[in-house]
């Protein structure tokens, strides 16, 4: 496993967001961390990514991350794209790539991804639409080299034609580089995830192929809400 979670707990104004949680992220393809609004999806990816503190052990590629910094957990290798896509507004799209480089960078993956951004390089971020802000939180990280990917929430809010092509750039990156992806759109999911954890308030209440969650609607409808 590239990443392995052991009895992550987190407290948040003094409540007990997440319980024991335990998983896993394979070393290759994209893992989908599922579950209802209010699940613990959030808190899990900013705990991992060392924004929410809390206790446990998280191994990343066999380190212990205990104790590190978010910045020191980012320069391992670990790239977040944070749900509010946090870009900055006042910026244009070229000084917000420039600002997220680390070291030796690709931006020739970044606009062939999203030749969108090339096109508006001199452009605030501010002025964006929300797809093309998205397509920005997500060219930042994968202009560097990242060993692990938390992608979380990377459709909301957008129009399907845009839904289609972010899910279209998460594949390509996931073939090459493993994800560990926060989603709501089941579509999505199934176009892109391997394996499924389910987070049930604050733990996790499955793990197995994603194909097989998806399949079964009973399953589906009793975890996440939803039919198939």
């Amino acid at each position: 496993m590239i990443l392995d979670v052991h009895e992550l707990d987190v407290h948040l104004s003094g409540l007990h967001i997440l319980q024991g949680v335990s998983f896993g992220v394979a070393p290759s393809g994209v893992t989908a961390l599922l579950g209802r609004n209010g699940a613990g999806k959030t808190t899990t990816m900013r705990a991992l990514v060392g924004l929410n503190p809390g206790t446990g052990r998280v191994l990343f590629d066999g380190a212990d991350l205990a104790g590190k910094r978010t910045h020191e957990r980012v320069q391992a290798g670990l790239g977040y794209v944070p749900e509010d896509r946090c870009v900055f507004a006042g910026l244009t799209v070229t000084e917000n790539l420039r600002l997220a480089a680390r070291g030796e960078t690709d931006l020739d993956l970044v606009y062939n991804l999203f030749p969108e951004l090339l096109k508006r390089g001199q452009q605030q971020a501010g002025s964006l639409s929300g797809g093309q802000q998205q397509m920005l939180a997500l060219g930042r990280v994968l202009q560097n080299r990242n060993r692990l990917l938390l992608v979380d929430e990377p459709t909301k809010g957008l129009a399907p034609k845009v839904v289609t092509e972010v899910a279209e750039a998460l594949e390509r990156v996931g073939a090459t580089v493993p994800v560990l992806l926060v989603e709501q759109n089941l579509a999505v999911v199934r176009r892109l995830a391997g394996t499924a954890v389910v987070l049930a308030a604050g733990s996790v209440a499955w793990t197995g192929d994603a194909t097989h969650l998806l399949g079964d609607a009973e399953l589906t409808t009793s975890l996440l809400g939803v039919g198939r």
